[in-house]
C-alpha cells in the first residue's frame, strides 16, 4: 500500500514508518519538525526509520490547508494515518487556543484533501481523555464522549466528529483508535513514564500528581500492532480502543521503577487541572473484530523502556 503518516517523525509515527517499511509499503512521512519537544529528537527519529529501508519525507505544516492539499493532488495515497497533532494535557489548559489548529483545524485539513483526492482509507489518532473522568469500570467505544476535562481532550473529541462529517461527505473507510497512554523506546519525553525513566537514570527524584491515580498503559509495539490489524481490516467504519485493558496505579507503577531502581526519591506534588483519575480500555470490541490482543505488560514494558534508555545514554 502507498500510506502517508502525518507526524511520522514522532514517537508513534516513527515506530509505525519502520513497521510499514518492513513490511514493504511505500511510505510518506508529512511532518514539520514541531518544536513541542526537540526537533533534535525528531530528526533522530528519521535516521532510525532509515534503518529499515526508504521513505519519502515532506516537511510540511498540516495546518497550512493549500499546503496539504498540494500534497494529495500530486502524490498517490491509499492509507492516510493521520497522527499529527499538538499534544499534552496540562499544557492545553495553559495554552488552549493552539488546539484549535494543530488538533482540528489539521484534521479538517487532512480529511478534505483525502476526501477529494481518493483515499481509500484514513485513520484517525484519537485519545483515551475523550472519555472524560469515568472513575470505575472500563471504558467501551459506545460511551459517551463530550464531557471532558482538559482542552486537548475536547480537540480529539472535536476532530472525531469532523471525522464522522466527512466520512459521510466522501464515503472513504473511516477508522478512529483511542489510543492509552502509550509508552516505550523512544517515548515522548514530557510524559510519565520517559520523565521517571530519563530523571531516576541521572539519580534524580522524580515528581508525582497523584498517588491515587490509574492509567492504562500500552506498550508501542501493543499499539503498532493494533494500528496495522486496523490497516487491514474491512470495515467502512469504526472506532477502536487501542489500550492493554489493564490499568496500573501509581503506586504499582512506582513499584515497578523501584525494582529497577532502589533508591528513587519521590516527591509528590498537588493535582493537575485537566488530569483523570483513571482510564482503562475496554478491548472487546478491538478483539472482536481485529483480534487485537496486547501482549506487553507493564514489567516488561517498563524493563524494555529503561533497558532502551541506558543504551542511548552510553
Amino acid at each position: 500500500m502507498r500510506i502517508a503518516i502525518t507526524g511520522g517523525a514522532g514517537f508513534i509515527g516513527s515506530h509505525l514508518s519502520r513497521r510499514l517499511i518492513d513490511d514493504l509499503h511505500d511510505v510518506t512521512i508529512i511532518d514539520n519538525l514541531d518544536p513541542y519537544y526537540s526537533i533534535e529528537r525528531k530528526q533522530m527519529h528519521l535516521q532510525e526509520i532509515k534503518k529499515s529501508g526508504t521513505y519519502t519525507f515532506l516537511n510540511v505544516d498540516v495546518r497550512d490547508e493549500n499546503a496539504v492539499m498540494e500534497v494529495f493532488k500530486h502524490h498517490t495515497f491509499d492509507t492516510v494515518v493521520h497522527l499529527a497533532a499538538l499534544p499534552g494535557v496540562s499544557y492545553s489548559v495553559e495554552k488552549p487556543l493552539p488546539y484549535l489548529d494543530y488538533d482540528i483545524k489539521a484534521t479538517v485539513n487532512v480529511l478534505k484533501a483525502s476526501g477529494e483526492n481518493g483515499v481509500k482509507h484514513v485513520l484517525f489518532a484519537s485519545s483515551s481523555s475523550v472519555y472524560g473522568n469515568i472513575e470505575s469500570g472500563a471504558f467501551h467505544e459506545r460511551m459517551k464522549i463530550g464531557e471532558v476535562e482538559s482542552p486537548y481532550a475536547a480537540a480529539k473529541a472535536g476532530a472525531e466528529s469532523f471525522c464522522h462529517a466527512f466520512h459521510k461527505l466522501y464515503g472513504f473507510r473511516l477508522s478512529i483508535l483511542r489510543l492509552f497512554t502509550v509508552y516505550g523506546p523512544w517515548g515522548r519525553p514530557d510524559m510519565a513514564i520517559p520523565k521517571f525513566t530519563e530523571r531516576l537514570l541521572a539519580q534524580q527524584p522524580i515528581e508525582i500528581f497523584s498517588m491515587e491515580s490509574a492509567r492504562d498503559y500500552t506498550y508501542i509495539d501493543d499499539c503498532i500492532e493494533g494500528i496495522m490489524r486496523t490497516l487491514t481490516s474491512d470495515h467502512a467504519y469504526d472506532t477502536f480502543n487501542i489500550g492493554s485493558g489493564n490499568p496500573v496505579s501509581m503506586k504499582e507503577l512506582l513499584s515497578v521503577f523501584k525494582s529497577h531502581f532502589p533508591d528513587m526519591e519521590v516527591i509528590e506534588r498537588p493535582w493537575r487541572k485537566g488530569d483523570v483519575k483513571m482510564t482503562w480500555a475496554d478491548l472487546s470490541h478491538a478483539r472482536a473484530k481485529l483480534d487485537y490482543v496486547p501482549k506487553i505488560g507493564i514489567e516488561e514494558g517498563i524493563g524494555r523502556t529503561i533497558q532502551w534508555a541506558r543504551s542511548i545514554n552510553r
